[in-house]
């Protein structure tokens, strides 16, 4: 009788679980600590799991336990060592160290065995960690968190122990990592080992695979021991290959002639020859492209299916169905589908799942569509073939997105671009449909083929939005039909009527369209369709807006992540820059009537086109709707960033920017006060996150007349405490440029008007923490620190939180040392240090801490002493107790005393960089923060 599941303890030992608690997690495929123990394997079963293996089958636990035991028994070698185990290893164990959760990633090429490294390693630290690989969906991260926390606490409270969760492809780390804590701390559990480790094993590009190489190279010059990810490559190292080579004669002594059939490992063994997998496709070079049997057929859907679509496969149950059109009921699969079988793999991923079927490399079934189309069966041919006979009735959700990856899936690239260098972009295409569409012979043949393959799959799928959204998109950019293009998006629209992704390709084909326009167009062609382009991004706005509002449900937690789709604001401007081109190149007089400097009705007569009076409501508007969505960007690119996407495009900012100063203009206005803000307008400075952006877009004379223009606009009757709030941040910011204040009357003038009103915006609360942020030597403080600090939160929870709800809060300044204002260091001048480029974009990754290692950034903050008690972070100003936000939340897993950087984001003060602090470490220190005893 098999012993009950076991799980490791941090102190080494043991301990039971019942089957309720394992099969309480939902998401999660746990390792026991004696997996398998006690249990009797059949020894034909365990040689077919090891030959399924060999051959090419996805790794199981099974597979670890043959080998192990296989190797105890003296019967076989060890399980081969990748170049990355011991390093991943380390790195792992490093990490045991603290903080309260972590990550690293494993890189890797399709193919090349990075799955079975992973699990390898799992396996191997199954008696030390608590192992798990994520299965169910990763939308849902509070679950996934509290899966998480119940597997480091099974057992006893007592007893918890670190788990170590292998992550298959991308996921958003930050936020499960901040989850995590957040039930730790609402579960109220005492720690004293880290809580998680995340394994993310993310297949990738052969591109990007030399980029993250790359990028390491250079890296190496910091020498330091905690790496952020391991590489593992197609192609073996010299011991590697020696491995493969011992561990190839014991098959041949095992296995005998089978081992010729053991593709999978084979293919890695010669180091992944090309010259192997031509002789192992050799029975396809003969195919003919009329009259081939259901076999052939078969072999070919495979083939086209792991060529495109990574870890695909078919059910056993319908390559038999399909099959039996033949009348070969009684024969197996591996029977029937001779002389193809041993490039074939069927295998069962557990005991209760169905039979899998797929092809026994990726090497090969790239390799065989390729000698099939040149045999005439072309890869459209085969597609449309296998959207008949595979989906005609019921789809199973997994074949269905296998099917979405090949026809509508874009990878990602890297290109290197002149101005930003090294960056991924987003193919145009699936890789089947960019292949479909580059025939060789006839370019033109090849595109009609690709809209013939969508058209079925989209007929086929009749409320599926992404096949007909893929149609409308092939329209428009390979054929510029955009009549065809509106069509097929207004399908897709149809079948998705919530979905802001889905209503954006309406808007796409209208800009594009404006964008292609001949020079010969007349103004109001381009004004009616510049109209519908900005409708169709209108309603992907209200659509995105109701999108983000249901990622929040239920207490508030995020349980399914909902990024901001800003899309459709941004194109919004996109169409109205065009717009504004392409009336500006018809008639320069439309420059004024855009910017708003003389009406439409005073200048009808001399445009020439008396039919321009149904667009003047439009026309009127242009400018107030370009300003507003600027000032949307603005807010949003100052204050935050995105942690979907690793940083948001750079073109964003640019391209607002752009357009925003074309409706702005030249023409200044009569009115001194007008003029001042029209000033402040074209420097982007007519707001408070746009002066706080002055330092990444200003010279220092631009910072001084900004300064200027606020301080005019604060002396005139009709001003208003906005002028002073920004006039007192454009003094900041020429304080961080090392230049002179225009005044020193400010900050007394804005702390007369205290307190604020709490609905005041998070701002002007901002600044008021700055002013009466205590200084070196302050013992009493003036203000209630508190009071300030619960303001600001509730002013930024009213004003921002909903927006920025996904998004990553950037640091606006940090604590340095110094007096009154001289002590907040702009976030940019630290950026400048950390990169050593002042020229180079603000896209340091705050989040992280990294910034803060670098001496020279260190030597600009006064660090400070705090304590954690209770997951919290406390720490005393002025002789007040505050508690403070944390950038990171994993670094309070361990209570005590710690050291850390003040910041302050636009929703208040942010510890950053939090670490334990060491006796007898000689310190910069502000004097009234008094060691707590």
């Amino acid at each position: 009788m098999a012993n009950r599941p076991a799980l490791p303890t941090s102190e080494g030992g043991e301990v039971y679980v019942t089957s309720k608690t394992s099969d309480s997690f939902s998401f999660l495929d746990v390792l026991h600590a004696n997996q398998f123990k006690g249990e009797f394997v059949e020894p034909q079963h365990a040689e077919q799991v090891e030959e399924n293996f060999y051959r090419g089958a996805p790794p199981n636990w099974l597979n670890f336990y043959i080998s192990e035991q296989a190797v105890s028994d003296g019967t076989a070698t060890p399980f081969i060592k990748r170049d990355g185990y011991e390093t991943l290893k380390e790195q792992i164990h490093l990490r045991r160290k603290g903080p309260g959760t972590s990550t690293i990633k494993l890189f890797h090429q399709q193919g090349c065995g990075g799955t079975t490294l992973a699990m390898q390693v799992l396996w191997d630290l199954r008696k030390t960690f608590r192992c798990a690989v994520l299965t169910g969906s990763t939308l849902d991260i509070t679950k996934v968190a509290q899966d998480v926390v119940s597997l480091f606490t099974a057992g006893s409270h007592g007893l918890q122990n670190t788990v170590l969760l292998l992550l298959n492809d991308e996921f958003i780390l930050e936020i499960l990592q901040d989850r995590i804590m957040e039930e730790i701390a609402e579960q109220d559990i005492d720690i004293d080992v880290p809580v998680v480790i995340l394994l993310n094993c993310v297949r990738s590009s052969d591109g990007i695979i030399h980029q993250k190489e790359h990028f390491y190279e250079l890296r190496q010059k910091f020498k330091r021991k905690m790496r952020k990810s391991i590489i593992l490559k197609k192609s073996l190292s010299a011991r590697e290959q020696a491995d493969f080579d011992m561990k190839k004669e014991e098959l041949g002594r095992r296995f005998g002639d089978r081992c010729k059939q053991f593709h999978g490992f084979n293919i890695l063994q010669s180091n992944f020859s090309q010259a192997y997998i031509r002789k192992a496709c050799a029975t396809f070079e003969h195919i003919k492209r009329t009259n081939k049997p259901l076999k052939t057929q078969l072999a070919a859907f495979l083939c086209l299916l792991n060529a495109y679509a990574p870890g695909s496969y078919l059910l056993e149950s319908q390559c038999l169905d399909f099959l039996r059109h033949e009348d070969e009921d009684d024969f197996t699969l591996e029977d029937q589908m001779q002389p193809f079988s041993h490039m074939i793999i069927t295998f069962q991923q557990d005991g209760r799942s169905e039979k899998k079927v797929c092809m026994a490399h990726n090497m090969i079934a790239q390799y065989c569509t390729e000698l099939l189309a040149n045999a005439g069966v072309t890869r459209s041919d085969t597609t449309r073939n296998f959207l008949n006979s595979f989906c005609r009735g019921y789809v199973p959700p997994c074949l269905l997105g296998f099917i979405k990856d090949m026809l509508t899936k874009r990878e990602i690239t890297v290109i290197e671009d002149p101005t930003d260098g090294i960056k991924e972009k987003k193919e145009k295409f699936s890789r089947l449909i960019q292949d479909i569409t580059k025939r060789d012979d006839d370019k033109k043949e090849g595109k009609h083929q690709s809209l013939s393959v969508l058209k079925v799959a989209s007929k086929k799928f009749d409320d599926n939005p992404l096949f007909p959204q893929t149609l409308a998109r092939f329209y428009y950019i390979e054929l510029e039909d955009y009549n065809e293009a509106e069509i097929w998006a207004k399908k897709a629209k149809q079948r998705a009527p919530w979905s802001s992704y889905v209503a954006d390709t309406l808007g796409q084909v209208h800009k594009n369209h404006l964008k292609n326009l001949k020079v010969s167009a007349k103004p109001r062609e381009i004004l009616q369709l510049a109209q519908k382009g900005m409708e169709a991004f209108e309603d992907e706005e209200r659509l995105a807006e109701n999108e983000h509002m249901k990622g929040k449900q239920g207490d508030g937690n995020i349980k399914v992540l909902r990024a901001l789709n800003t899309r459709g604001q941004f194109c919004y401007l996109e169409v109205c820059s065009l717009l504004y081109d392409h009336l500006i190149r018809h008639d320069e007089l439309w420059k004024q009537v855009l910017t708003k400097t003389v009406s439409l009705d005073s200048v009808r007569k001399s445009l020439r086109d008396e039919k321009l009076f149904r667009f003047k409501e439009l026309i009127n508007s242009l400018r107030d709707l370009v300003e507003k969505r600027f000032e949307f960007f603005d807010n949003f690119l100052t204050y935050s960033y995105s942690v979907v996407k690793k940083e948001d495009p750079a073109y964003i900012s640019r391209k607002t920017i752009e357009c925003y100063k074309k409706y702005v203009g030249d023409a200044e206005p009569n009115d001194q006060l007008q003029k001042a803000f029209h000033k402040l307008k074209q420097k982007l400075a007519v707001t408070s996150p746009g002066v706080l952006s002055c330092l990444e877009r200003c010279t220092r004379s631009d910072t001084k007349d900004i300064a200027v223009r606020w301080k005019e606009i604060c002396q005139h009757k009709y001003s208003t405490r906005h002028a002073l709030l920004n006039y007192i941040l454009a003094n900041i910011m020429l304080i961080n440029m090392k230049e002179t204040p225009s005044s020193s009357d400010y900050q007394s003038s804005f702390t007369e008007k205290m307190p604020l009103a709490p609905e005041m915006q998070p701002e002007f609360h901002m600044l008021a923490l700055l002013l009466c942020w205590p200084t070196d030597g302050e013992d009493k403080l003036t203000f209630d620190l508190h009071h300030l600090i619960k303001n600001i939160l509730q002013s930024y929870e009213q004003e921002y939180k909903s927006l920025f709800q996904s998004r990553y809060l950037r640091p606006l300044f940090f604590l340095g040392p110094g007096q009154g204002l001289n002590r907040f260091v702009h976030r940019r001048n630290l950026e400048i240090l950390w990169t050593q480029d002042a020229l180079k974009a603000s896209n340091t990754n705050w989040r992280n801490d990294d910034i803060f290692r670098d001496p020279t950034v260190q030597g600009k903050l006064l660090r400070v002493k705090g304590v954690v008690r209770n997951y919290r972070l406390y720490a005393t100003f002025g002789g007040t107790e505050i508690k403070l936000d944390v950038n990171r939340k994993d670094s309070l897993w361990k209570s005590g005393h710690v050291f850390f950087y003040l910041g302050f984001t636009i929703s208040g003060p942010v510890a950053y960089s939090v670490h334990r602090r060491t006796e007898g470490k000689k310190i910069k220190l502000l004097k009234f923060f008094p060691l707590t005893n």
